[in-house]
């Protein structure tokens, strides 16, 4: 077993209140208890010797492995083929169909062979809050029960187990056409027993949760050039969105490195207004309103809790259940992925000022009429004052939407988006007749758009900068021509792209920016950030330039992993690097098929 396989090595299954990770070997490497933001139960990926994991797979290392998903869901299988056969674990996780919190979430793993004859070794090595807490485990046959501070955790088998320490082993022989299994259910200290598995109830649920992904992506409305791609995707999204409240976090994991051995690794188990917030555009345009409309009512739920406070009314992200409280601590006793000190969980960037979130929050709201019709006079209210008090607060330096710990400047992305919130509720107001102070948000609008042009531009770079005391380049402006602050075809834009395509584009992958460049308080380099990769293209496709959009967007296609699945950046050896896997990079993608397929549709005379 390999003690770090690539991060790319892993396919996601989930329930809709936390998730797992699955390597191509079989094993649970990464799994967080009752929820996404809870202390892990499995986090080998962060230290294979204190994480602990669980581990199914034949017992011979000899032959190779395939990872694939049943086609248009989240239940993924794991092929290992060798000279004595063809064995297979499936896993899944049934999804939450109630909406309502529990603590009780359950990990089934099927195996079966296929031809031949297989062995499968089963180990299973819980560690705990993080590996921080001990546990005691009691056995009985084919049934043990793991007990640690304020969790249970069951693991029933349709074979014999037996105790290796405080762990489990197990071993079970397989000929073609035979099938086990073995159910790992955490629930709270004390809960009921699953009841025990059989190879009939297991294939069952199987089945069901296949449907429910298919079922659930029939709504999907999207027709163009690339349906898997933009359905893996969409599921991806559903898979990384809490059910209970709509909130969508940024990606499964923490401490996943931006460079190996490096100090980039972050807790992105969180809810962005950011991300959540463009991510409604996305899921609107595919015809998943339901989880889109979720989504801003979370999102006006926080403008409501600040309500007659003097602070701001927003923070950059929140826990999925809305607490705004994450404070960031290190896990001393964890050596990281692959020796990449320090793993951090929380995140001290939930007390930046980040100016930009004001403008994608009523970017999301302004989406569609599915959710204009789902506007309440509260909600409007909400809205006004935070617009209102954002009227007399956006001139600000802050730290960006790349949240960096090198001081805070008066960033230009930051600028676009302040004017998007003021031109957006002055779009919702008139067209829908609701009272605002128009003067005052006109007014502002229109001071903030000036500003942009005249100290956001280059002359030097003939372009737009990162912010407005220096010349770098930044590739979240690759977002202007979408959000409408300017023509995709300006001039100004156009001199803008072709800067970018010299200074950030390395064989149509594209940076942030450069670190060289902008301080941004943090040692080490980084790779390429697909987000951005994807909002070049819908920023070629706008502009025009189809056939270096479509080739960058098809090429960027090389660089997902096995099963379609992308961490936040590529690194300069085309590995994937960061949390796995992420939101922004899987929306991203969605906007930008469908960006490229109207302007493809268009040139084609459709």
């Amino acid at each position: 077993m390999d003690r770090y396989p690539p991060i790319a090595e892993h396919g996601l299954v989930g329930d809709l209140q936390t998730a797992a990770l699955v390597s191509s070997q079989g094993v649970v490497d990464w799994f967080a208890a009752p929820r996404f933001d809870s202390p892990s139960v499995f986090a080998a990926l962060l230290d294979h010797d204190r994480g602990g994991y669980l581990r199914l797979a034949p017992e011979s290392p000899d032959g190779t492995s395939k990872q694939l998903y049943y086609p248009d869901t989240a239940v993924l299988v794991t092929r290992f083929m060798s000279p004595d056969g063809v064995g297979e674990v499936v896993d899944f996780m049934p999804p939450d169909r109630t909406r309502t919190a529990t603590d009780r979430h359950t990990l089934i793993r099927v195996v079966r062979a296929v031809r031949g004859t297989v062995d499968f070794t089963l180990e299973c090595r819980p560690r705990f809050d993080y590996g921080r807490a001990e546990h005691q485990l009691e056995l009985d046959g084919n049934r043990g029960l793991f007990r640690a501070p304020g969790m249970d955790a069951h693991l029933q088998a349709t074979f014999p187990l037996e105790r290796d320490g405080q762990d489990v082993r197990g071993r079970v022989t397989l000929s073609a056409g035979e099938a086990g299994g073995a159910v790992f259910t955490v629930c709270a200290s004390g809960g009921e027993a699953p009841t025990p598995p059989s190879v009939d109830s297991l294939a069952e649920q199987a089945e069901e949760t296949g449907l429910f992904w298919q079922n659930w992506l029939r709504q999907s409305r999207y027709r163009g050039r690339w349906p898997e791609r933009v359905h893996r995707s969409v599921i991806t999204l559903k898979l990384l969105t809490y059910a209970p409240t709509g909130a969508l976090i940024a990606a499964a994991t923490t401490g996943l490195p931006e460079q190996v051995g490096g100090e980039r690794n972050w807790d992105y188990r969180f809810t962005w207004v950011r991300d959540g917030a463009l991510s409604v555009r996305a899921l609107l345009d595919l015809g998943f309103a339901d989880e889109a409309i979720a989504f801003v009512h979370w999102l006006v739920q926080r403008l409501h809790e600040r309500e007659g406070k003097e602070d701001e009314p927003l923070q950059t992200m929140y826990r999925i259940d809305g607490d705004p409280d994450l404070p960031e601590e290190t896990l001393e006793h964890f050596e990281g992925y692959r020796g990449s000190y320090p793993v951090r969980i929380g995140n001290g960037a939930a007390d930046q000022l980040q100016l930009d979130i004001y403008g994608e929050a009523i970017y999301a709201v302004s989406q569609g009429r599915e959710l204009a019709q789902q506007a309440t006079y509260q909600g409007w209210k909400a809205l006004t004052r935070a617009l209102d008090w954002f009227a007399d607060s956006w001139d600000r330096p802050d730290e960006g939407i790349w949240e960096t710990r090198g001081g805070r400047q008066d960033f230009t992305y930051s600028r676009v988006m302040a004017w998007v919130a003021f031109d957006h509720g002055l779009t919702l107001a008139e067209h829908f007749h609701r009272p605002a102070d128009l003067e005052k948000w006109r007014y502002t609008r229109d001071a903030i758009f000036e500003q942009v042009m005249e100290r956001g531009w280059s002359e030097k770079e003939g372009a737009f900068v990162q912010h407005y005391d220096g010349d770098v380049l930044d590739a979240s402006l690759l977002l202007m021509p979408m959000v409408q602050f300017i023509s995709p075809r300006d001039p100004t834009w156009l001199s803008t792209l072709d800067a970018m395509d010299r200074k950030l584009v390395s064989d149509s992958l594209v940076y942030r920016y450069d670190p060289a460049a902008s301080p941004d308080g943090l040692r080490g380099s980084e790779g390429t950030f697909s987000l951005c990769t994807f909002l070049y293209v819908d920023a070629l496709a706008r502009a025009g330039r189809l056939s270096q959009a479509r080739y960058t967007f098809e090429k960027m296609q090389t660089y997902a992993n096995h099963v379609g699945l992308f961490a936040e950046e590529v690194g300069p050896s085309g590995e994937q690097l960061g949390n796995f896997p992420q939101a922004f990079t899987h929306l991203s993608l969605i906007m930008a098929a469908t960006t490229l397929d109207r302007a493809l549709d268009a040139e084609e005379g459709r």
